[in-house]
């Protein structure tokens, strides 16, 4: 668990995956690019930038998403945060946060990415900086507990088609699309 597996996880990760569209592909290689220049990249001490990891949390029948009022966004947006020394990988880091955030203990991770997102923000770190989130869907059982973390002003399950006003919808719809979609493949693959 170093800087090092992160950065290779990310970039195996990213080096792999087939984005679902040219934006994400663009972010993709921009990702790449940033990792390839920047060792420690993975880590929430790189001020220039840092590779985060955030998960979709739906529960099982993908009815119903968990989203957390983000105290310094002001806004209902996933769950996820950053890389620590401890994670192996970076889906280690998305499903660490996902726990640590939602206080369920049993979810289960999707390892393979869904999504890309950059941003700028002012983090823990308090410099600006820019987050190059990378995205997982988690799935939680059918009537998983909640227990809001210090993390959150506020946590809650909400109808994928029923999201707060003062939620980030486009990017949750983004990313509900991606993952139903990404589902229906499935299912289909198994009944073949």
């Amino acid at each position: 668990m170093t800087a090092a597996s992160l950065h290779h996880s990310a970039t195996e990760l990213l080096s792999s995956w087939t984005a679902p569209d040219a934006h994400d592909d663009a972010l993709r290689e921009t990702m790449l690019a940033f990792l390839g220049s920047a060792p420690e990249g993975c880590l929430r001490a790189h001020a220039p930038g840092h590779i985060t990891a955030s998960s979709l949390v739906l529960d099982e029948g993908g009815c119903h998403v968990l989203l957390t009022l983000h105290p310094r966004v002001g806004r209902w947006i996933q769950l996820g945060g950053h890389c620590e020394d401890t994670d192996a990988t970076i889906v280690d880091a998305a499903l660490r946060e996902a726990v640590e955030e939602s206080g369920i203990p049993d979810l289960v991770i999707d390892p393979e990415l869904l999504s890309l997102h950059t941003h700028a923000i002012t983090c823990s770190l308090g410099v600006p900086t820019r987050h190059l989130d990378l995205r997982f869907v988690v799935w939680a059982r059918p009537n998983a507990h909640i227990v809001r973390s210090s993390e959150s002003a506020d946590l809650r399950w909400w109808p994928v088609d029923e999201l707060p006003e003062d939620a980030e919808t486009d990017t949750i719809d983004r990313l509900v699309r991606l993952a139903h979609a990404r589902r229906d493949d499935a299912a289909r693959t198994a009944q073949s």
